[in-house]
């Protein structure tokens, strides 16, 4: 946990108008993807395990593959991006990213859901979703630097 980034309750509410852009593109992504997906699987009978770009493949279904690839590969990336600001990933298919931060000097989740305003809740880093507590104003300003 050497390389452990550890933020103030303000400097991940300042990067919360960045993620909400970037999240809400993708779970768009993600929709259009999966969408994507279900077509491929009504042309092939099952919705493949691996995408596998075949030449020998008609032509709709070779151009659906290759948009798939494409979309897929932008989708990582941007997760990528978030997790480079210090996010971690928690869930995809809802948005919800956590970041170290500290409270009453124990290290904690300071916990961010799509389409939260700001960071309003917290938990321990053993503890889930459903443990989130929320930041009340005794706390953050406790949180505040």
């Amino acid at each position: 946990m050497d390389d452990t980034r550890v933020f103030t309750l303000e400097a991940v509410n300042a990067m919360v108008p960045r993620l909400s852009e970037i999240v809400g593109k993708q779970l768009e992504r993600r929709s259009a993807i999966e969408s994507l997906l279900t077509q491929l699987g009504r042309k092939l009978g099952d919705v493949p395990e691996r995408l596998v770009l075949d030449p020998s493949d008609p032509a709709d279904v070779r151009m659906l593959k290759e948009d798939l690839v494409v979309r897929i590969e932008e989708y990582q990336a941007s997760w990528k991006q978030i997790e480079a600001m210090g996010a971690v990933l928690k869930d995809p298919r809802i948005g919800l990213l956590d970041f170290y931060g500290t409270v009453d000097g124990r290290l904690v989740w300071l916990c961010w859901k799509y389409p939260e305003r700001e960071v309003a809740f917290y938990h321990g880093l053993e503890e889930g979703y459903a443990g989130r507590k929320p930041i009340g104003a005794s706390l953050k300003l406790r949180l505040l630097n």
